[in-house]
C-alpha cells in the first residue's frame, strides 16, 4: 500500500485561496491552519480557559462502554482529566454503516493529527469524533451506494421517519435494517471476509438501540486500536454538561447572530460562496417539541419563536430552560462549533471543503463569547486504487490524476474509434462527402426543373445521410461489442475513480473495501504518512 499526492481541477475559490494561504481568506479566521506557530499559540490560550475535565470524562466513559469502546479509548477519555490534554475534534452524521467514504476519511485525519501534534507538543492529544446525533435530516443517512453495472446505485433502509426527530432519539428497526443489510450484502462479491463481517454487522444491529448505536459499534469495529473517542452531539446527558454554554449563547444571541451575518457579507462580497446562508434575527439554537426539533428565530419585541410560529419564549424563559431543562435545546450550524469549543480543550478542528466554507464566518460568533477559533485543517481527501484499477489504468497509458478530475469518457470514445482505420466516424463522414457531390448534379437539375423538385431532392439527401448514421451506429455497436471487455475495463476506471462525475469519497462506502480486503485495509490507511497541506491522495492497494 502506498499514496501518491495529486491536484484537483477544484472550482471551490474559497478551498484553493485558504490552502493556498491567501490573507483575503486567512483573515477570517484566528489561526493560520498551516503555520507551526499556530499550534503552540492555540495550546497557550487553551491553557487561560476553564473546561469541565471531570465531569466529561465522566460522560464519556459512560457513553464509550456503552458502545463497547475498546481500551486504547478509555484509557484517552482518562487523559482528558490531565489539564495539560487536548483534542483534535471533527464530526460529521450518523451514516449507514458509516456512510460515505469521506467519513473514513475524517476520521483518519483526527486520529493522524493528534498522533502528530502529541509527538511535536509533548502532551496529550486526544482525537474526538463528534457524532452529529442532533441532527434530523435522515434522507442523509438512510442509504448507502453501491456500485452495481457500471452505475452507482443507492440503497435505501425502509424505515420512515415522520417528524423532525433528533437521529439520538430515532429507534432503529432491528427487523427493517437486517431486511436491508441482507440486500446490500446481496451486491458484494463472495470473499474470505464476506461470511465474519456480515456476522459482525448483524451483532452489532442487535446491540443497537439507535442509528447513532449502529454508526458508533461500527466505527469501534473498524477503529479498535487507535484510542479514538466517539460523542453523541445529541446525547442528553452531554446537554446537563452544556447547560451553561447554552445560556451564554442565550444571553450573547445578538452579538453572535449580527457578526456571523456582517460576516456572510463580507465572505461573499469578496467572491467566496458558502453553503451557508445566515440572517440577523435568527436565533441559531433548536427548541425540541413533542420530539421535534424547532429552529428559533428572534422576533422584533426580543422573543425567540418558532420558525413556524410553533412556541413562543422571552430570554428569560429560555433561560430557564437552559438551566433546568438543557435536553430540550440543540446547536443549529453556526452554535455548534462553538459548543465545541467551550465542552472540549479544542487543539484544532478537521472539516471538509465545505465545513471550512462555513467557518469563514464564524470567527464574530466565537468572538461575542470571549474565544479564539481553533486552528481549522482541511481533512485528508483520498481516492482508493486497487490492484486491477491500476492494471487498467497502465494498460491504457491513462493518468491516473487526469482520471480522478475529468473521468475517462473521452479516453474511452478515443481509444474505441482508434480500433478501426479509418475510424468509423470519420469514414461515415468521408461517404456523406461523397454521396453530396456525387448527389450534386441531381440536386441541381432538380432545382432546375422544378422548385418542388428541388426540395425533394434536398429531403432525399438527408434519406441518404440517414442511412449512413444507421450504419454507422450499427458499426459502432458491432464494435463495442467486439472490444466489449477493454471498454468495461474503461467502466471500471470510471465507476471507481469518478464515479457519477464526482470524487469516490462522495459516493463509495468503506463495505466493499473491507468485503474484498478485510477490516485491516482500515489499519493499512492510517500507517501512511499523509501532509495536510495536500489536497487529494491517490492510495493503491
Amino acid at each position: 500500500m502506498w499514496i501518491e499526492s495529486i491536484q484537483l481541477n477544484t472550482f471551490n475559490r474559497l478551498i484553493s485561496d485558504y490552502r493556498n494561504q491567501n490573507d483575503l481568506i486567512l483573515n477570517k479566521f484566528d489561526y493560520p491552519p498551516y503555520d507551526e506557530n499556530s499550534f503552540p499559540k492555540r495550546l497557550a490560550e487553551l491553557n487561560e480557559r476553564d473546561f469541565q475535565r471531570e465531569a466529561l470524562s465522566n460522560l464519556l466513559l459512560q457513553v464509550n462502554r456503552e458502545w463497547n469502546a475498546p481500551e486504547s479509548t478509555l484509557h484517552n477519555i482518562e487523559r482528558i482529566q490531565d489539564s495539560r490534554s487536548v483534542v483534535v475534534i471533527g464530526g460529521q452524521q450518523a451514516g449507514l454503516l458509516t456512510g460515505p467514504l469521506y467519513t473514513i476519511h475524517k476520521i483518519v485525519s483526527i486520529i493522524q493529527l493528534a498522533k502528530a501534534k502529541e509527538a511535536q507538543l509533548g502532551i496529550p492529544v486526544i482525537p474526538v469524533f463528534w457524532i452529529a446525533g442532533e441532527d434530523h435530516d435522515f434522507d442523509e443517512i438512510n442509504h448507502i451506494m453501491l456500485e452495481m453495472q457500471s452505475r452507482m446505485k443507492k440503497f435505501k433502509t425502509l424505515q420512515r421517519v415522520h417528524s423532525k426527530m433528533s437521529m439520538s432519539d430515532f429507534f432503529i428497526d432491528k427487523d427493517i435494517t437486517r431486511q436491508w443489510m441482507e440486500r446490500v450484502f446481496e451486491q458484494l462479491n463472495e470473499t474470505q471476509h464476506t461470511a465474519s463481517i456480515h456476522e459482525k454487522f448483524s451483532k452489532i444491529i442487535e446491540t443497537s438501540d439507535t442509528f447513532v448505536d449502529f454508526f458508533a459499534n461500527l466505527i469501534f469495529y473498524l477503529f479498535d486500536q487507535e484510542g479514538l473517542v466517539l460523542v453523541d452531539s445529541g446525547d442528553k446527558r452531554l446537554r446537563k454538561l452544556e447547560s451553561s454554554y447554552f445560556k451564554q449563547m442565550i444571553e450573547h444571541q445578538p452579538a453572535i447572530s449580527e457578526g456571523v451575518y456582517k460576516s456572510s457579507q463580507q465572505v461573499k462580497q469578496s467572491g467566496y460562496n458558502i453553503s451557508l446562508e445566515v440572517l440577523p434575527e435568527e436565533g441559531h439554537l433548536f427548541y425540541h417539541l413533542d420530539g421535534a426539533r424547532v429552529l428559533l428565530t428572534k422576533d422584533e419585541e426580543g422573543n425567540w419563536v418558532g420558525k413556524q410560529n410553533e412556541c413562543v419564549f422571552t430570554s428569560e424563559e429560555l433561560l430557564d430552560i437552559a438551566s433546568n431543562h438543557p435536553e430540550l435545546l440543540s446547536n443549529n450550524v453556526v452554535t455548534r462549533p462553538i459548543m465545541q469549543d467551550l465542552v472540549f480543550p479544542t487543539l484544532a478542528f478537521l472539516g471538509g471543503p465545505g465545513e471550512v466554507g462555513y467557518w469563514s464566518i464564524l470567527k464574530p460568533g466565537f468572538h461575542a463569547l470571549n474565544l479564539k477559533m481553533p486552528p481549522v485543517l482541511p481533512r485528508l481527501s483520498l481516492t482508493i486504487i486497487n490492484r486491477n484499477v491500476e492494471k487498467s489504468l497502465h494498460k491504457y497509458g491513462l493518468d491516473p490524476s487526469q482520471v480522478v478530475c475529468d473521468g475517462v469518457d473521452l479516453q474511452r470514445s478515443q481509444w474505441l474509434a482508434n480500433q478501426t482505420t479509418p475510424p468509423i466516424e470519420r469514414l461515415a463522414d468521408q461517404v456523406k462527402l461523397s454521396i453530396e457531390r456525387a448527389h450534386l448534379p441531381m440536386k441541381q437539375l432538380a432545382k432546375d426543373l422544378r422548385p418542388d423538385l428541388g426540395e425533394v431532392a434536398e429531403k432525399n439527401l438527408i434519406y441518404l445521410f440517414r442511412d449512413v448514421d444507421f450504419l454507422q451506429d450499427k458499426l459502432l455497436q458491432a464494435l463495442e461489442e467486439k472490444h466489449g471487455k477493454a471498454l468495461s475495463e474503461f467502466d471500471t476506471l470510471s465507476v471507481m475513480m469518478r464515479p457519477e462525475g464526482g470524487l469516490q469519497e462522495r459516493y463509495w462506502n468503506i463495505l466493499p473495501f473491507i468485503n474484498q480486503y478485510g477490516k485491516d485495509i482500515v489499519k493499512g490507511i492510517l500507517d501512511q504518512s499523509y501532509a495536510f497541506d495536500q489536497e487529494h491522495y491517490l492510495l493503491y492497494i
